[in-house]
C-alpha cells in the first residue's frame, strides 16, 4: 500500500475510534510503518483530538532519528516511546493501536486480566496476546518502551495491566478488527464477571481451534473496514485531506 492510501487509512481509524468511544481526550496513538524496516512511521500529532485527524496531519517519524523530541513538531513523549521502540524491534507489526477502550482498561485493571475464552469473541485471542503485569507509570523513557516491545513475545496484541491495550496488524484494517473484536471480547467477560455466577470457560482445545476458525474469516477485516469508511465518507469525508 502506497503512503497517501495509508495515511487516507489511519487517519480513518482515528475517526472511527471516536464513533466507538475508544478515544481519551487528546492522548492515545496509533501508528503505521512506510518503510520496510518499519523504522519510518506515520503517528498522530502531540494532543490532536481524534475527531479532527486528517490524512495530511500525520507526522513522517524516524525510529532512530535522536532530535525527534526536540523538534518544534515533536510527537506526545509516551506515543513516542511505545510506537518508536516498537517498530525498531518488531518490522513485522506495520500498524499499531494503542488506546484505553473502557471495558478493556477494566479487564487490564483486574489482578488476573487474562482474557478467558468464554465465547467465539473471547476465544479469537486464545494464543494470540501477551499480558503485561508491570506498569510503572506513563511510558516516557527508553527503557520502558524497550521493556513493551519484548512483552509482547511473539504476539501479536499486548494487554497492559493497569493500562490498555496495544494492537499490532499487518493493515490499518486488521488492526483495526482486531481492536474492534478485542473491546467486544472485554465488554463480554466483564459483563460475565458482573454476573456473579461462575464462568463457563472453554478447554483449551476448543479455545484453540475458535481461535484456529478465526483465520478463514480474515477477509471480514477489509468488508468491514470499507463499510465503515463509506460511512466515514457520507457523514464527513474530511479524514481524507
Amino acid at each position: 500500500m502506497n503512503e497517501t492510501q495509508l495515511r487516507i487509512d489511519l487517519a480513518a481509524a482515528f475517526r472511527l475510534a471516536v464513533q466507538f468511544d475508544w478515544h481519551e481526550s487528546v492522548g492515545n496513538h496509533f501508528s503505521a510503518a512506510v518503510s520496510a524496516d518499519g523504522r519510518r512511521f506515520l503517528m498522530n500529532p502531540r494532543w490532536r483530538h481524534f475527531s479532527q485527524i486528517r490524512a495530511s496531519d500525520l507526522l513522517l517519524l524516524d525510529a532512530d532519528d535522536p532530535d525527534v523530541m526536540n523538534g518544534p513538531n515533536a510527537p506526545d513523549a509516551s506515543a513516542w516511546t511505545i510506537h518508536g521502540a516498537i517498530h525498531r524491534a518488531r518490522p513485522e507489526a506495520r500498524v499499531l493501536l494503542h488506546c484505553h477502550p473502557p471495558y478493556t482498561t477494566a479487564l487490564a485493571c483486574l489482578k488476573d486480566p487474562t482474557m478467558k475464552p468464554i465465547d467465539q469473541n473471547t476465544a479469537r485471542f486464545f494464543g494470540r496476546m501477551g499480558v503485561d503485569l508491570d506498569f510503572g507509570g506513563i511510558a516516557d523513557d527508553a527503557g520502558e518502551g524497550a521493556r513493551l516491545a519484548r512483552a509482547f513475545g511473539n504476539n501479536p496484541i499486548l494487554l497492559m495491566g493497569n493500562h490498555g491495550v496495544t494492537i499490532t496488524g499487518a493493515s490499518v484494517a486488521e488492526a483495526f478488527e482486531d481492536l474492534y473484536f478485542f473491546e467486544r471480547a472485554a465488554k463480554t467477560l466483564m459483563l460475565a464477571y458482573a454476573s456473579g455466577q461462575p464462568l463457563s470457560v472453554m478447554s483449551d482445545a476448543i479455545a484453540e481451534k475458535t481461535a484456529e476458525g478465526w483465520r478463514d474469516y480474515n477477509g471480514m477485516s477489509f468488508a468491514h473496514f470499507e463499510a465503515l469508511k463509506a460511512g466515514l465518507d457520507k457523514a464527513d469525508a474530511s479524514y481524507r485531506d
